[in-house]
């Protein structure tokens, strides 16, 4: 039985160093060259970088702190994409688990009869009746000289990092998505306060108007411009209420629950705006989830091609077999029942009728595909941080020309009303300058929540923002060196 074994480890060893002399096919990966700008439109680099921290806390609103933590802890899709990075994770150890031995262990009894007409089937001192018992420890072994199952585990490696910088993707998407959402919300609350404002003084004014016709002071023709501007900022007040329900009912989807009212902090004006963040393009390439996810799928296509190419060439494998056979349970393990054998195989294709040729062929096809979409998400990473700091200078700009609006129509409306009162005018001018103010205010609310809202956009372009919620490496999750697979 020792030498057995030892025959056995001896050609194990052998296969070991022929597996660590054989090649490896295929192209090893090199990241293509990309051509980056020079530096982004509008960037402003006296801002401190701030791009990696919890970028959201400058906003200086607990409420909105404490509702990131709860969608970050409870939304649906983050939690499916943590599965799927489980399950590339599965689909990696199996990969991975090819480059060892295979070791079973087998373990049966049978009880049987044989014809006592057929001498030949009858075993040597037995009689046609009796029991068989067998213990297996079947080991396998495919030699990967060609590096077939070492691309193969490369291309598994890289879902698997693809996979993790999806689920990155997702918490950069669900956290954008739940400070839009609540800047969107402060802001329809503000409109709302507006709106009602507005209504409350001119059910004053309808007040007034009614006593000073009762009184002859007035026509009824100014009481009806009175009454008709008060039911039409009665009529605002619903389809913005009718907004903020809705706009609730998404965040609180966002956050994990069923629709419900959500609590509120800081008035919109009271946020802070979180600086804008100072950097190169080319912090992209190392930053962006969805660039980072594209580069590993294009590491799997690659590696794929060279699992491909190895089909065309020998796949060298070993089998043994340990065991022990006995007609008696008691003797099974004794030395006389030991059994063994050990074999080596070569298969070569010869003749597929293109069959491989077409996976080569097919792997080379996936490569260029996701080539492609790589470069694709780098100029669209480009795009999207040129765009959206393009909107925070534009919005920063309509805000405080707006806001001059409003001052100036504010002016207008009281000395609108201070004429009509001094009969130098007629109502008309006040309900001018009402209307005027009214509809400069909202504006300035839409404005000041479009700041912020680009803002939150282009902390997501830049692909930033995790602070202590970054990810831990795959690579550290694992175990898994960088180098193991090659």
């Amino acid at each position: 039985m020792r030498a057995i074994v030892s025959g056995f480890s001896l050609i194990s060893a052998a296969a070991f160093c022929l597996c660590l002399g054989g090649c490896v096919l295929g192209p090893d990966y090199v990241r293509p060259s990309i051509e980056t700008p020079a530096a982004f439109r509008f960037a402003d680099g006296t801002q401190v970088q701030i791009a990696d921290a919890a970028w959201w806390m400058q906003f200086g609103d607990p409420v909105l702190n404490e509702l990131i933590a709860t969608a970050l802890a409870q939304n649906r899709d983050l939690k499916i994409a943590a599965a799927r990075v489980d399950e590339f994770r599965g689909q990696f150890v199996s990969a991975r688990s090819q480059l060892f031995p295979q070791v079973g262990a087998g373990l049966d009894a049978s009880r049987q009869r044989v014809s006592p007409l057929a001498q030949a089937s009858l075993p040597a001192g037995l009689g046609t009746v009796y029991n068989a018992f067998n213990a297996t420890l079947p080991i396998s072994w495919e030699i990967d000289v060609f590096g077939r199952v070492r691309r193969q585990t490369e291309a598994a490696r890289a879902n698997l990092l693809a996979s993790e910088e999806g689920r990155r993707a997702t918490i950069l998407t669900l956290v954008a998505s739940v400070a839009t959402a609540y800047i969107n919300l402060r802001g329809l609350d503000q409109q709302l306060a507006i709106a009602k404002t507005t209504a409350a003084s001119r059910a004053a004014s309808v007040k007034v108007f009614e006593l000073r016709f009762r009184g002859g002071q007035i026509s009824q023709v100014e009481l009806a411009q009175s009454q008709s501007e008060y039911e039409a900022s009665l009529a605002d007040i619903p389809a913005v209420e009718a907004q903020i329900g809705q706009q609730e009912d998404a965040l609180s989807v966002l956050l994990g629950n069923n629709p419900g009212p959500i609590l509120r902090g800081r008035a919109l004006d009271q946020l802070q705006p979180p600086g804008v963040p100072a950097g190169l393009p080319s912090a992209l390439l190392g930053r962006r989830p969805d660039v980072l996810q594209a580069e590993q799928n294009l590491i799997s296509a690659n590696a794929s091609i060279g699992a491909a190419r190895a089909l065309y060439f020998p796949q060298v494998s070993l089998t043994g077999l340990l065991g022990s056979s006995s007609t008696h349970l008691t003797r099974l393990f004794s030395g006389p029942a030991n059994t063994w054998s050990f074999a080596g195989a070569l298969t070569q294709p010869i003749f597929s009728a293109g069959n491989i040729a077409g996976q080569v062929e097919q792997a080379k096809a996936r490569q260029q595909q996701a080539l492609y979409v790589y470069q694709k998400s780098v100029q669209t990473a480009f795009q999207e941080v040129s765009d959206a700091l393009l909107n925070v200078e534009t919005s920063r700009e309509r805000l405080r020309a707006q806001e001059r609006q409003v001052d100036a129509l504010s002016v207008y409306a009281r000395l609108a009303r201070e004429r009509y009162e001094g009969g130098y005018t007629s109502y008309m001018e006040v309900l001018d300058a009402e209307r005027s103010l009214f509809s400069a205010q909202l504006a300035y609310t839409q404005t000041r929540s479009s700041e912020y809202i680009s803002l939150v956009t282009l902390y997501k372009a830049l692909g930033g923002g995790w602070g202590a919620d970054a990810p831990a490496s795959v690579t550290q999750d694992t175990n898994i060196p960088e180098n193991e697979v090659r």
